[in-house]
């Protein structure tokens, strides 16, 4: 039997594949600067998610470790973006926030435990789907950057293994449910026209009309 890598165990996870419409767009030489400029603020805001929840969970010991290692690790990932873009001579800048994230946590439950759940449910859909498309933007992107979001790979993957891994220790119970909805929305927003392009957009309008 062939072992499970942990690409497939995110494929078998998310509700359904980026779509190609999708790469199309992202792979325009023209959207390379808006591709980078997001996936930076995403490396950024990522690491202040977790940062959020270390000083929310105070007492969770297992959380505080995992989120500090995550958080660190992200911001060395924003860093390399950054740097990244200073060598091809692109400006890293303010962006408006995708609906993606938003539009999942609209859902998150408002007392406790369960808000602590969703929240590692929806990190675990957002580490997920950022692997997902490193791992499906690599063979149409130039050598550095294809090696650059292939090597982030591994630490992804074990981003949203943590999420999940925390989200089903502190729930105490199934929590297959929760995952369900999540899943859902977070299929919708992956395939439904999204008016803006960005890292987790849904599919460009540009390219429906198309």
């Amino acid at each position: 039997m062939t072992k499970m890598t942990a690409l497939d165990e995110i494929h078998q996870f998310l509700p359904c594949e980026t779509p190609d419409s999708w790469i199309a767009v992202a792979t325009r030489p023209e959207n390379l600067s808006l591709l980078l400029t997001d996936h930076a603020h995403c490396e950024k805001k990522a690491a202040s998610t977790a940062m959020t929840l270390m000083f929310r969970y105070v007492d969770r010991p297992d959380l505080l470790n995992k989120m500090s290692r995550l958080a660190r690790e992200e911001l060395i990932h924003f860093e390399q973006v950054l740097a990244i873009m200073q060598d091809r001579g692109m400006e890293y800048g303010h962006l408006t926030s995708s609906r993606y994230a938003g539009g999942m946590r609209k859902h998150v439950r408002t007392s406790e435990p369960g808000r602590l759940i969703d929240t590692l449910i929806i990190g675990a859909l957002i580490e997920a789907r950022s692997c997902e498309r490193f791992a499906k933007l690599a063979p149409f992107l130039d050598e550095p950057l294809a090696k650059f979001y292939r090597s982030l790979l591994k630490s992804e993957a074990r981003h949203y293994q943590d999420y999940l891994f925390l989200a089903q220790e502190y729930a105490g119970g199934p929590i297959d449910d929760r995952i369900a909805l999540f899943r859902e929305a977070e299929r919708e927003l992956i395939e439904l026209p999204d008016e803006e392009f960005r890292f987790h957009s849904g599919v460009p309008v540009e390219a429906v009309a198309s």
